[in-house]
């Protein structure tokens, strides 16, 4: 059966007992979409996806590594997941240097779609900024607007900041990212300001954690969902989760420990031979695109960048090859350990 099928089949297997509990299985999928050479140049990876589905169609954005340019934002557009290796796939021109991770949603106070990602502008301290482009098409790669600075100059206190999200709720936008050293920051900005406004960041998550932070709004409950990637031993990634009742609030652990994860080996099965051990950098399928970020309990999927330890010995960082595959809950649920 193809992937697509299969995740049609198992369409609400999730359960919010399970979630809430801190309890995740998952099943994985086969790898759907490994980076493409093009345009004279060999691509070592494709990463860091954000993904929404708008008027039929799947609109996912990445990161792709080049031997020539080191990091660009691509476009890829598909109907359904059993066709993305197939899909069409468009670099975006928004810099000539580096430009990657990026984040998309629908700012409906605004009408517009926000693309946040992060640059480098060596004028600032720290070099690498939080940056957004803005379009009225997200079908059309080419309308997105040139990058701009989030925050008007230098954030003090913060040194390394990496992998920004934004989240909005009701009256405040919430942008959340990593500083590489344990630490989850969040900056807050007036909804009616956005993008600009931002806030002197504060320390909101302490814990052995490391990059790519990413928060979610939990579809009829009164709670934020958070998944972070933290390191394991040899190199592996593998993905913690947290559970605030605010956005604004205290961020308590839900699956956040090595042997007890958000997306790790120990709670991931796979239908054929294992293609990855580690569960690295990944968005969350979301009920809607707009800036709330929801997603549905019951029906969580994770698209996540996955190597095999195998594949990804011997290499420095930028040339390991990660593709991209998704997790959908086992229908069992955590009734049936592994």
């Amino acid at each position: 059966m193809a992937f697509g099928a299969a995740l049609i089949a198992i369409a609400g297997a999730a359960n919010t007992k399970d979630v809430l509990s801190g309890c995740f299985q998952w099943e994985a999928s086969a790898p759907l979409i490994s980076p493409e050479d093009r345009d004279g140049d060999h691509y070592y990876s494709i990463k860091d996806p954000s993904v929404v589905q708008y008027e039929g169609q799947w609109h996912l954005f990445c990161t792709i590594r080049g031997q020539k340019r080191s990091h660009q934002i691509e476009y890829v557009s598909f109907r359904d997941w059993s066709s993305i290796a197939r899909a069409r796939r468009e670099t975006l021109r928004l810099s000539e240097g580096y430009f990657c991770a990026p984040q998309v949603f629908f700012f409906e106070p605004q009408k517009k779609w926000y693309l946040i990602y992060q640059i480098v502008d060596e004028s600032r301290t720290p070099a690498l900024q939080p940056a957004f482009s803005t379009s009225t098409d997200i079908a059309s790669p080419s309308s997105w607007t040139p990058p701009e600075l989030l925050f008007a100059g230098s954030s003090q206190g913060v040194k390394n900041w990496i992998d920004f999200w934004v989240v909005c709720g009701n009256s405040k936008a919430y942008l959340f990212f990593t500083t590489l050293d344990g630490k989850m920051w969040r900056s807050e900005a007036p909804l009616s300001e956005f993008p600009n406004g931002w806030r002197q960041p504060l320390v909101v998550l302490e814990d052995d954690i490391y990059e790519a932070s990413h928060t979610y709004r939990l579809k009829g409950l009164a709670k934020y969902l958070t998944v972070v990637e933290a390191r394991a031993p040899a190199g592996r990634r593998y993905y913690k989760a947290y559970l605030a009742d605010t956005l604004d609030g205290a961020w308590t652990p839900l699956a956040a420990s090595a042997d007890r994860a958000f997306a790790w080996p120990g709670n991931v099965r796979f239908p054929e031979e294992p293609w990855t051990d580690s569960f690295s950098h990944g968005e969350l399928l979301r009920d809607g695109y707009d800036q709330t970020l929801t997603v549905d309990p019951e029906k969580l999927r994770f698209l996540f960048q996955g190597v095999s330890d195998a594949n990804r010995q011997g290499k420095i960082y930028g040339q390991i090859p990660w593709s991209l595959g998704l997790l959908s809950p086992v229908p069992e649920g955590c009734r049936t350990p592994f």
